[in-house]
């Protein structure tokens, strides 16, 4: 499959500090990518360059379906078919689920996704639709976090910590809901602190290191040993 998004040599800033280093990577469509690194990696950084949140400083360095987004501000990003799940999963907590999910379709993107299909991907949404957003479990935020972003039917998902705080089961639960969003030729991007998760869902690793990327290899033949090795420069 083509390339859904490259990076090209992507750097980043906070200021005057470089927080990303010359990432280089591809994800193809329908392709699940995973991030890998110890705290204050970099990986962070990067999904939010991609989506727009932090300004790359060239164009170029970000190409998504073969045309250069780098800079692009977030809102022109979402439009053109990228979202973003954020870490700690930031939803209005004044809103019930089914309202926090009609805001992630406000974009009108033109797709599989619309709330019928995202109660069936996450039926606990649909029992609990008018319930407000702090009332759930974390498990359930983190479905309505991916479900907003699926409102507005993206060719590339960016998940930020889907793990974090959650019970394993639960965790288990949501990725075990991943492969039916890439069979439809979404690409998907996520960072991800379990890295025996990562392993198990991505087709390719990268691991960062005080922002570069330090190892990256096929999902299957990346061992536990090169990721510690990757992870603590030893």
């Amino acid at each position: 499959m083509p390339d859904l998004l490259e990076l090209r040599g992507l750097d980043a800033f906070y200021g005057d500090f470089q927080a990303l280093f010359g990432i280089a990577a591809a994800v193809p469509a329908g392709r699940v990518a995973a991030i890998i690194g110890a705290n204050g990696a970099g990986k962070s950084t990067l999904l939010k360059t991609v989506a727009g949140l932090i300004q790359a400083p060239r164009r170029d360095a970000v190409l998504f379906d073969g045309e250069p987004i780098g800079g692009l501000p977030a809102h022109e990003l979402v439009a053109r078919g990228i979202a973003l799940v954020p870490e700690g999963r930031r939803l209005f907590p004044s809103l019930s689920v089914e309202e926090n999910l009609l805001i992630g379709g406000r974009v009108r993107r033109p797709g599989p996704w619309s709330l019928e299909a995202i109660y069936s991907l996450f039926p606990v949404l649909a029992e609990r639709r008018h319930v407000p957003g702090p009332a759930l479990s974390g498990g359930q935020q983190q479905m309505v976090a991916i479900g907003r972003a699926l409102m507005s039917n993206p060719r590339l998902l960016l998940c930020d910590e889907i793990s974090l705080g959650l019970a394993p089961v639960v965790v288990r639960d949501i990725y075990a809901r991943l492969p039916g969003l890439t069979a439809q030729g979404m690409a998907l991007v996520i960072v991800e602190q379990d890295v025996s998760q990562a392993l198990a869902a991505a087709d390719r690793v990268f691991c960062l290191r005080e922002g570069r990327v330090v190892l990256e290899g096929p999902a299957t033949s990346v061992t536990r040993e090169a990721v510690a090795s990757a992870y603590f420069g030893v």
